[in-house]
């Protein structure tokens, strides 16, 4: 049978008739709306919930949450913390890692934690490089390292927007450059941009150094440099749709966190911390679909 091919070029596919098959017009309509973001795991940070985190167990199922941004557990509390997550149908999406990179045995640290991370199936680690007192060199030398041990447990570790290794997009990509390692990657924050720097936003930051990012934390900011004032999201000035909007053009398939540190000198109850994360989940749900 001769073969016949129709191009739709408005839908943007291909449909074979001789037998191959092709998408129905509902299933494309429904990939259409896809936007910013399609299928990335969704976290929420636990320390969003600060004195309360007990509370996470409860509510972020109950809104619909799968995933959280947990720190690395204790050796001896793992099983529990596996228990505890599975028991609450909650995933770990990233795990936060914890040393001091001016520490020789920052390495050993971290290779042990990311164990923990191998056993839990988490895949990405947070990282923020501090080395005090010992200079950029060592600290990439370090992060080299770090990386071999990472890829050794399939981690990949995202290195935080924190002076002076990742103050914004041209710093992270000249560490990704020094370090030049596949399983050392960017944490890309999307508030930090304008409360460690000015005259940029977080958009313009990202665009520099998308190629790098492994882990995206969207969280916003009032813009005034060095001012803390973190809101719940969609309350700054941060441009979380530009920022969704990007990590769509270049089909970034990490997860996305939502990060919430509130206000100096805003004293927020329990209440008003959980209506603040269960406002900016829906917040960031009616940008996009995720998982």
């Amino acid at each position: 049978m001769k073969r016949i091919v129709f191009h739709l070029a408005a839908w943007g596919i291909v449909a074979v008739a001789a037998g191959i098959g092709w998408q129905t017009a509902s299933t494309i309509a429904a990939e259409s709306q896809c936007q910013p973001s399609c299928g990335n795991k969704l976290a929420c940070r636990m320390a969003n919930y600060r004195e309360y985190q007990d509370d996470a167990w409860q509510q972020l199922p109950a809104i619909g949450v799968k995933y959280v941004f947990m720190n690395v557990p204790a050796p001896d509390q793992v099983d529990s913390v596996m228990k505890k997550l599975a028991d609450s149908g909650l995933k770990a999406a990233v795990l936060r890692g914890d040393t001091d990179l001016s520490r020789e045995s920052s390495v050993d640290e971290l290779d042990k934690q990311m164990a923990i991370c191998e056993k839990m199936g988490v895949k990405y680690m947070f990282l923020s490089p501090k080395h005090p007192g010992v200079s950029k060199e060592v600290a990439f030398e370090r992060l080299r390292k770090i990386g071999d041990v990472a890829k050794k447990h399939g981690v990949t570790v995202g290195l935080e927007t924190h002076p002076d290794l990742g103050t914004n997009g041209d710093e992270h990509v000249a560490t990704m450059k020094a370090i030049n390692h596949p399983n050392i990657r960017v944490n890309f924050d999307c508030a930090n941009i304008t409360y460690y720097n000015t005259g940029t936003d977080a958009v313009a930051e990202l665009k520099k150094c998308i190629d790098y990012v492994a882990t995206v934390e969207i969280k916003d900011h009032n813009g005034q440099f060095k001012t803390w004032n973190f809101p719940a999201l969609g309350k700054g000035i941060v441009d979380i749709p530009g920022v969704l909007k990007v990590l769509k053009e270049h089909k970034y398939q990490g997860p996305i966190t939502i990060e919430i540190e509130g206000v100096e000198g805003i004293n927020r109850d329990r209440s008003q911390i959980k209506k603040d994360i269960a406002d900016s989940m829906a917040y960031v749900r009616s940008l996009g679909k995720f998982d």
